[in-house]
């Protein structure tokens, strides 16, 4: 097996990865004719996270190429789209800040400091909360969203320490339950949203990583970045129940919705293949491949494109899930990871 291709600790491999190729971030990409946000120049543009760069590749999405880069913080990884979406929030890990992009024009609109190693983050759907997972330090943080306070829109509820290395995070559609996976404890820990504490820890498979939640809040897909399978929980009644493991790919990861409320893809790291999961019979319908270490995902508003974060290739590559073919990569900076557009398909 190739060196990327060993199984390591969570630990080595996110070192290993920002030594050889950095986070991608994306936004923007075609609608519909006369659909499109547009900024000063035409389309949305499109960004890409540079983890070790510590800043964002803006592509034209016209002619996928480099235009112009915008500095963040050290270690962006993660972005999320504010409730009013007037703004990106991209998450500098090392630099324990938060900094706020245009969508639209890709212009920085400001930085929050004292956000303490905000690896992962995510809005509850009711946009009352904002929480963020310290992959580093060991604990999840609860904010309160107060848009209305332009100096602090953000206020920490609760600190919740955790095992070691809170990784992903879900959270229901009803905003009261988030799940988040601790990679190098392999284990799932729920916390309620509106008491701020720990509903139940459980152990679950090798290295989890990313999780979907199905539409209607009943099942809990975990990716296993140790393993090659998904694992499929019931998390309908106290505490969750083992449904299903759904293998896929060495280094199952990530998760996108393809936007029917039934299907998702899941990039298989280390196999260099990205895997559709149907969710209803949890089964794989089909297989893609998808060179350089596939990380994160984004499909477009086309429901066609797929766009993905080549890890160890430093790429951003486009992938026709129609013709089940690669057909196009575009260089970006080191260690490409999350991906976002404004012009995507939906969520469910």
């Amino acid at each position: 097996m190739s060196e990327h291709g060993r199984l390591m600790t969570h630990s080595t491999i996110r070192r290993k990865l920002l030594r050889s190729g950095g986070a991608a971030l994306a936004l923007g990409l075609p609608l519909a004719a006369g659909s499109q946000p547009q900024g000063a120049d035409g389309l949305t543009p499109i960004m890409v996270l540079n983890s070790l760069d510590a800043d964002v590749s803006v592509i034209d999405p016209i002619t996928h190429t480099e235009r112009q880069r915008v500095a963040t913080g050290k270690e962006p990884h993660h972005l999320y789209l504010t409730p009013d979406e007037k703004s990106v929030i991209v998450a500098n890990a090392a630099s324990d800040s938060l900094t706020f992009i245009d969508p639209v024009t890709a212009q920085v609109q400001r930085t929050l400091r004292q956000i303490v190693d905000p690896y992962h983050l995510r809005f509850s759907p009711d946009m009352k909360w904002f929480v963020t997972a310290a992959n580093r330090l060991n604990h999840i943080d609860i904010y309160r969203w107060q848009p209305q306070n332009a100096q602090t829109p953000l206020a920490l509820a609760k600190r919740v320490f955790a095992a070691k290395t809170p990784s992903h995070l879900m959270i229901d559609s009803l905003s009261k339950v988030v799940y988040v996976t601790l990679q190098d404890s392999d284990q799932l820990v729920a916390l309620d949203l509106s008491t701020q504490t720990v509903r139940y820890t459980v152990p679950i498979g090798r290295m989890p990583a990313d999780l979907y939640l199905t539409a209607d809040d009943r099942t809990l897909l975990i990716g296993m970045t140790g393993s090659d399978v998904v694992e499929a929980y019931d998390v309908s009644e106290a505490v969750p129940k083992l449904v299903k493991r759904v293998t896929t790919g060495k280094g199952a990861h990530a998760f996108r919705a393809k936007g029917d409320k039934r299907h998702v893809f899941v990039s298989n790291r280390v196999a260099n293949t990205i895997s559709v999961i149907d969710s209803q019979s949890l089964t794989v319908v089909d297989q893609l491949a998808a060179p350089g270490g596939p990380d994160c995902m984004e499909f477009l508003s086309d429901r066609r494109t797929l766009l993905v974060t080549s890890r160890w290739a430093r790429k951003l590559t486009y992938i026709d899930t129609v013709d089940r073919r690669v057909i196009r990569q575009v260089p970006v900076g080191r260690s490409p990871h999350g991906v976002w557009t404004l012009a995507h398909a939906q969520r469910v």
